[in-house]
Parts: structure tokens; C-alpha cells; sequence
């Protein structure tokens, strides 16, 4: 099992505590990142939005794509998983701006393609924003374009959205990036099983993962590609006693939040495809992270990941608050003790 984490660009994950102890100063972010390697984390995951959709709108939010080379200057090994909305970025100069984070960190940047949902976030930024199946074309056609520049000497192509006429894209990365990609609908699922290298999902039980693990393979199958690589998000609650984790539950899921925290729900649901309804208590929580069932114990967490290693998940991207000392506690109590 390979341990990931979101590095916390939005200042927390939690929608119902208004300051979790967490900053998006440099010297915090800064010093997240060189600790959790000591922790023994893999992979940080570092996500785009523009908009801040945990804290409100107007609370601050980070660029993914002027922190990642800040963190791969000050870390050693550390895998930098960088989200990418296709209607923001050109694939072209995405290309060159990997094979420069190349250079930087050489073999330690992936990317998290993600088919934007959020409709006013688009429309305050300027960017084009597609209707679901159609942002799933324009994802498939940029990826088509990215993957050719990691390989050929020379692409051109001539499409729906990109025309590029002989360009050159140096230096390459020795190794191209996995791309990891995420959706749930049927069209979401087509593009992916062609196109991604890895399928991360949202934390559902250990059962229903197994589901769509077998489904995902079924599809890789037909599309002549190899085996993916799966994850699974979540966020976690380690204490020593399950009657502290549960009460640390409790105070999370208690909604007595500003109203603003919440202003990007029904677009979020109006803008995605769901295999399940995401409730309004779900949804204080970042990214549907309580469904994965990491709250309890070390050894119940470590149960609980073994449950997900043995249905063929072999990355979990875990959000944790306040950042710094729980991810410092999952390294001792849950990483450290992991066989």
C-alpha cells in the first residue's frame, strides 16, 4: 500500500470548523510537505480549484501549478500528484511545464486529470466550460494531445478543440507521468479506461470498490490496455480509543457552519454524475471522505486498509486536519506498523 495525502491548499477540509489549525503560508506548506515524507508518506496530491469550495469562496485558495516546483525543490521522494482541468490549460504548455518539473524532480510528477464540474467558477475566470459528455471529449483530446508530446519528436494534429502544427516539445521526461483520473459516469468511465493509467475513487466500503474495480479491469480488458493501478480517497480519525474517534466524528459532522462553506453544493451535484447521493452531512467533509471508514483505532484503521489492499487498492489519498499533527500521528501509529 502506497500512502498519499491532499496537500491543503483551501486551509482545511472540513466545512462545519471555520479554523482548523492549518495555514496556505509558505513556511506551513513548506514544512508539511519535508514532514510528511518523514512520516513515510508517498505522494502528495495537490489540487486545482480556483475557488475556495470548503471555506467559501472568498477564503483563500492556492495555484497547484506555482506550488508544485516549490515543494519538489524541498522534498526527496515525495510523488507530486498535479490536479489539471483541461479547459484552464493548454495541453501543450501543460506538456512543457512537466518535462520542466521533470528536470526539477526527476520521475516525481504524476497528474490528476480532472473534468471540471463547477459552472461558476468557469464563468468568474473566463474559462470554457462544456456540458458533461462534451468536457469528457475535450479531455480526451487533450490527453490525446499531452501523451503524443511525451513520445514523438514532432506532433502534429488538427482537431475539435487543439491544432498544433509540428511542435516540438523538449526535453522529455525519461519516463512519461501516470496520469490518475477519477468519474463515475458511463462517459467518464470510456475515456478513462483509455486514456488514464490509474483510477482513483472516493472511499466508498471495501465491497463496493471491489465492484468497480472489477468493472474498471472489464473495461481496460476491452480497451487493449494494461492493468490499471487503483486508490481510494479518505479522510481520517485515528485516536486510541474508539470512543475519541467517534467523538472527533461527532464534532465534524455537527453542521453549524456559515452558510458560504456550502454555496458550491447543489452546483457540485447539478455539475457531476453520481453513482450515489452525496448528503448535505457527507458533504462537511471534503470529497465524500468519511464513506472510506477510517475513523477508529490504529489497529481498526490498519483493518480497514487491509480490507482495501485485498480488493486490489494500492494507493489511499487521505485528508486529515489539523494537517501537520494528524499526518504526523498516522505516520507513528498507522504507517509505521503497516504489513
Amino acid at each position: 500500500m502506497r500512502f498519499g495525502y491532499w496537500m491543503p491548499v483551501f486551509g482545511g477540509w472540513l466545512r462545519n470548523v471555520r479554523d482548523e489549525g492549518m495555514s496556505i503560508d509558505w513556511s506551513y506548506v513548506r514544512a508539511l510537505a519535508v514532514e510528511s515524507e518523514q512520516a513515510g508518506f508517498d505522494l502528495a496530491l495537490i489540487a486545482e480549484l480556483n475557488l475556495n469550495d470548503i471555506k467559501g469562496h472568498r477564503a483563500p485558495s492556492l495555484d497547484a501549478w506555482t506550488l508544485a516546483p516549490a515543494v519538489a525543490a524541498v522534498t526527496e521522494r515525495l510523488e507530486l500528484m498535479i490536479a489539471v482541468r483541461p479547459n484552464y490549460h493548454s495541453p501543450s504548455l501543460t506538456a512543457k511545464a512537466l518535462s520542466t518539473l521533470d528536470v526539477i524532480a526527476p520521475g516525481r510528477t504524476s497528474l490528476n486529470v480532472v473534468s471540471s464540474w463547477w459552472k461558476d467558477e468557469a464563468a468568474q475566470y473566463g474559462a470554457p466550460f462544456d456540458v458533461h459528455d462534451a468536457r469528457y471529449d475535450r479531455t480526451e483530446e487533450w490527453l490525446t494531445v499531452l501523451n503524443r508530446l511525451m513520445v514523438e519528436d514532432t506532433v502534429t494534429h488538427h482537431g475539435a478543440l487543439y491544432d498544433l502544427d509540428g511542435c516540438v516539445m523538449e526535453p522529455k521526461p525519461a519516463t512519461p507521468p501516470t496520469v490518475y483520473m477519477g468519474g463515475e459516469s458511463p462517459k467518464a468511465k470510456d475515456v478513462i479506461s483509455r486514456h488514464g493509467g490509474a483510477y482513483v475513487m472516493h472511499g466508498d466500503a471495501p465491497d463496493v470498490i471491489a465492484g468497480k474495480i472489477e468493472d474498471m479491469e472489464r473495461r481496460r480488458t476491452d480497451a487493449g490496455r494494461p492493468p490499471f493501478r487503483y486508490g481510494v480517497s479518505g479522510y481520517v480519525i485515528v485516536r486510541d480509543t474508539e470512543a475519541e474517534a467517534q467523538a472527533e466524528l461527532a464534532r465534524v459532522l455537527d453542521v453549524q457552519s456559515d452558510p458560504a462553506a456550502y454555496a458550491s453544493y447543489q452546483d457540485f451535484l447539478a455539475g457531476s454524475q453520481l453513482e450515489s447521493q452525496v448528503s448535505l452531512e457527507e458533504y462537511s467533509v471534503s470529497n465524500r471522505g468519511l464513506r472510506a471508514g477510517l475513523v477508529g483505532t490504529p489497529e481498526q484503521v490498519r483493518a480497514r486498509l487491509r480490507q482495501y489492499e485485498a480488493v486490489g487498492v494500492d494507493l489511499v489519498l487521505l485528508q486529515l486536519s489539523p494537517q501537520r499533527e494528524e499526518m504526523a500521528r498516522f505516520g507513528r501509529d498507522v504507517i509505521r506498523a503497516y504489513a
